[in-house]
C-alpha cells in the first residue's frame, strides 16, 4: 500500500531510508534544517520541503534521524515542530541514537496530542540503509509497533521489540557501547600484530576465522587494509554514542569505566585529526603511534 511519508533529517541515514522508502513505491518528502543539503537532494530527484511544517502536511507517517538530542528535542518539541504539526494519528518513528529520557519526553508529548509513536533506532551503514538491509529495534505500544511493521520490513530484514518507548534507544546505546569497543580494541590488537612483523594481509586472513574476531572487525578491516576510511560510521558519532553511553550509567548508577577508557581515545582520535573518517580510522591512529615510537 502506498503510503504518504515524511522524512525529518536527510542526512546519510535519513535520506538512505528516504530512498528506500521511495523505491517501495510510496510518496516520499524529506526535510533537512542544512539548506544545502536540501539543494543537494533536490538535484538528484529527491523531493524536499522548505520547512518542517510543510513536509508533514497530509502526512500520516513521520520518520526522524537526526543526529543527537538536542536536534530532537528542536524538531519534536520547537514551534513549528513535528508535534505542532503533525496530524493526529500519525505514526511517528524516532530512528536516532538518543538517549532514553529524550526519546520518553518527546513521545509523552507526542501521545499527549494524539500521535502514535515508534521508538526505532537502527543499526545498519547508509549503504544498508539505502537497500533496506538495517536492522531495527522497536519500542512502544505493542499495538503501535505492530501498525508499524510493514514499515519496519521495508527498512530492515530483521527487527526486534523492546517495550516501552525508551528501552529501544537503551539497548541501541548498550549496542553501540559494544561495537565501538570491540573496533577499538581490534584496531590496538591488528596494529600491535602488524607492528611485530607480521604482514597486514596475513594478520587480517587469519584473524577473520579465529576466535578474536566480531561483526565490525570483518566488516570494516577489508577497508581500513586498502586505507579507505570513508565513513560508514563517523568517528565523532562514535564518540557521542559512548558519552550518552556513559551519561545513562551515571543516571543508573552504573559504572561504566570500560566504556570511558574507549570513549577517551575516541576522543584523542578527534583531536588528532580523524573526524569525519570512519571508526576503523582508529587503526590510524594507532599505526601512527607505532610509527612515532619507532624514530
Amino acid at each position: 500500500m502506498k503510503r504518504r511519508i515524511a522524512v525529518l533529517g536527510m542526512g546519510q541515514m535519513g535520506s538512505g531510508m528516504a530512498g528506500r522508502l521511495a523505491e517501495a513505491g510510496h510518496d516520499v518528502l524529506g526535510y533537512d534544517i542544512n539548506p544545502a543539503t536540501r539543494e543537494a537532494l533536490t538535484r538528484t530527484g529527491m523531493a524536499m520541503a522548505e520547512s518542517i511544517k510543510a513536509a508533514l502536511a497530509g502526512r500520516e507517517i513521520i520518520l526522524t534521524s537526526l543526529p543527537d538530542p538536542n536536534a530532537v528535542r528542536a524538531a519534536w518539541l520547537g514551534a513549528g515542530g513535528l508535534i505542532a504539526s503533525a496530524d493526529p494519528g500519525s505514526l511517528c518513528f524516532e530512528l536516532s541514537t538518543i538517549d532514553p529520557q529524550t526519546m520518553r519526553a518527546v513521545g509523552e508529548a507526542a501521545a499527549a496530542r494524539g500521535l502514535d509513536v515508534v521508538d526505532c533506532p537502527v543499526s545498519g551503514s547508509p549503504a544498508e540503509a539505502r537497500l533496506g538491509k538495517l536492522v531495527l529495534i522497536a519500542g512502544g505500544e505493542r499495538q503501535t509497533v505492530n501498525r508499524a511493521e510493514p514499515i519496519l520490513l521495508s527498512l530492515g530484514e530483521t527487527w526486534k521489540y523492546t517495550g516501552g518507548v525508551g528501552t529501544a534507544k537503551v539497548v541501541k546505546l548498550v549496542n553501540n557501547m559494544m561495537s565501538m569497543g570491540n573496533v577499538l580494541i581490534a584496531c590496538e590488537a591488528f596494529a600491535l600484530g602488524t607492528a611485530a612483523g607480521v604482514e597486514p594481509d596475513t594478520l587480517y586472513d587469519v584473524l577473520s576465522v579465529s576466535g578474536g574476531r566480531s561483526h565490525h572487525f570483518t566488516k570494516r578491516f577489508p577497508n581500513a587494509l586498502k586505507n579507505n576510511f570513508d565513513p560508514g560510521f563517523k568517528m565523532e558519532l562514535g564518540e557521542k554514542d559512548l558519552a550518552l553511553a556513559i551519561d545513562l550509567g551515571r543516571t543508573t548508577k552504573m559504572p561504566t569505566p570500560g566504556a570511558s577508557t574507549v570513549r577517551e581515545l575516541f576522543a584523542m582520535a578527534l583531536s588528532e585529526g580523524y573526524r569525519g573518517r570512519d571508526i576503523v580510522a582508529l587503526l590510524q591512529m594507532y599505526q601512527e603511534w607505532a610509527r612515532r615510537g619507532a624514530v
